[in-house]
């Protein structure tokens, strides 16, 4: 699959909510302002854990860039009436995501808009 498609099903799946088929590595490591989470399961435990943070969101891509192993991209993140511009770095290994590092302002949490571990 190439990177392009890669990143594709990425959105597509977060939009259907079948986030436990992301094509991330057992290593995978997502880097935010909230901090860095390190390996699949611990990255699909805390999605499970929040899922009314993380599901339900609509994107709209703006720009993209491909590479042979990495891309980038900019996007509008939409969850009823919470929005967000984001910029994230893929890295792939192997035609799964290694690595994604995001670029977004949190600014002030609000409180319904705090994680929570299980």
């Amino acid at each position: 699959m190439e990177i392009k498609d890669l990143v594709k099903r990425w959105f597509q799946l977060w939009e259907s909510g079948d986030f436990n088929a992301l094509p991330i590595a057992e290593n995978f490591k997502h880097t935010s302002p909230f901090g860095t989470i390190d390996g699949k399961k611990t990255y699909l435990e805390l999605v499970e854990a929040n899922k009314d943070k993380f599901l339900g969101h609509r994107f709209e891509l703006q720009d993209a860039l491909y590479g042979e192993s990495k891309a980038c991209v900019r996007y509008t993140t939409t969850q009823g009436d919470f929005s967000m511009e984001v910029s994230e770095w893929y890295y792939i290994k192997d035609h799964l995501i290694s690595e994604i590092i995001a670029y977004y302002h949190i600014g002030e949490i609000r409180e319904e808009r705090k994680l929570s571990r299980q």
